[in-house]
């Protein structure tokens, strides 16, 4: 941030350290997206966190890729994905 990044990429389990330290608007980019509802055969992911966990966490971008492009159905892996994201989102915005 001092030399003058606007964001990092890291795993979803270092996101609220990162926003704790470097503040909210800091971006923070987020790979190793894994939906609980998926199985990946020889995922190499060891830091992986569900979509739902790391928007809580604060990732502000989540890079969700084998989860969508090695599902039967691409389409509605999307889908499902994408309503676990509105869940957090929703959850984030009723929270006090």
């Amino acid at each position: 941030k001092r030399a003058g990044g606007a964001g990092v990429v890291c795993s979803g389990r270092e996101v609220s350290a990162v926003k704790g330290e470097l503040g909210p608007d800091f971006i923070v980019v987020t790979p190793g997206i894994r939906p609980s509802w998926t199985h990946i055969p020889g995922d190499d992911q060891r830091r992986s966190m569900t979509p739902k966990e790391a928007i809580l966490n604060g990732a502000d971008y989540l890079v969700i890729g084998r989860p969508i492009y090695k599902a039967p159905d691409p389409v509605e892996a999307a889908k499902k994905i994408t309503r676990e994201i509105e869940e957090a989102i929703q959850q984030l915005r009723t929270k006090p």
